[in-house]
């Protein structure tokens, strides 16, 4: 069955630039977060100690003593085009098999941004609320330090959501990557493909997360909500063209995972990605 690209309607009157991206430089990193202590104080003090300004890293194999979450919901009627669910809080401790944060800035202090998938308890994907999910244990994290640009919640009139946008911040180094974010009612993967062209980036991995209307997979059925929230599990950037393989939930906390449809994964609020050229 041919699918067409879905769009949603935002309260407010669309943007005319429809993504924000900095180029940057982005190098691999390492980090050790402390048992004890939730996720942003964690983060926080790893990033400080290793003078890093901004950051994409992967939480995979974290071990929380406790967890919460939200996920996607339907509008509640105010005007936005969607909204989260209740606060979950499973009462056994749980171990994120993947998860991806963006670490930016916030009213000047560190704000985390992440999406994570976990087992034993469900749903098994959401929101992870940073501030109150606690490390059970010392864990290695790995990602990319960035410096250049980094991320900064403003208020956004399109969406009426307060969001994540890159600034450019000083860089010592030729660029080798654009932090990037995308605005709704436009196919990740072309949006992404143009934004690495405007770069002149034709190769490269993807990182990071954001919301789709629905989910389209190539193999597998679709997820239908009209708010759903990913993590990029795998993304490449071959010759100009972009493939995303993502994990996916919506209304009902399942997760749903499997490389992207092109052409018709519209962007629903955001995504926030980090293109790294190769």
């Amino acid at each position: 069955m041919t699918r067409a690209l879905r769009q949603i309607t935002h309260p407010g009157p669309p943007a005319l630039a429809r993504d924000h991206a900095v180029a940057c430089y982005a190098r691999p990193v390492s980090l050790t977060l402390r048992a004890g202590l939730d996720i942003t104080q964690a983060v926080k003090g790893a990033l400080a100690q290793a003078g890093i300004h901004a950051a994409y890293l992967r939480l995979d194999g974290a071990m929380l003593s406790a967890l919460r979450f939200v996920i996607p919901a339907p509008a509640p009627g105010d005007g936005h085009a969607a909204w989260y669910s209740r606060t979950y809080a499973p009462a056994q401790p749980v171990r994120l098999s993947q998860a991806g944060v963006h670490a930016g800035w916030r009213d000047g202090a560190r704000f985390l941004h992440c999406h994570g998938l976990w087992n034993g308890a469900a749903p098994a994907m959401g929101h992870v609320l940073c501030p109150e999910s606690i490390l059970a244990e010392p864990c290695e994290v790995t990602g990319w330090a960035i410096d250049g640009a980094s991320l900064h919640v403003a208020h956004d009139p399109e969406t009426e959501f307060s969001l994540f946008q890159p600034k450019p911040t000083p860089i010592a180094a030729a660029p080798n990557a654009v932090l990037a974010t995308l605005r709704p009612n436009q196919d990740i993967g072309q949006a992404l493909a143009r934004v690495a062209a405007r770069h002149g980036m034709q190769n490269g991995r993807i990182h990071g997360i954001g919301s789709l209307i629905g989910t389209c997979f190539q193999d597998g059925a679709p997820l239908d909500s009209y708010a759903t929230e990913i993590l990029i599990r795998d993304g490449r950037l071959q010759n100009g063209k972009v493939a995303l393989d993502v994990a996916s939930v919506g209304f009902d906390g399942v997760a749903r995972m499997g490389g992207l449809c092109p052409d018709v994964n519209a962007v629903c609020v955001t995504a926030e990605v980090l293109l790294v050229a190769s």
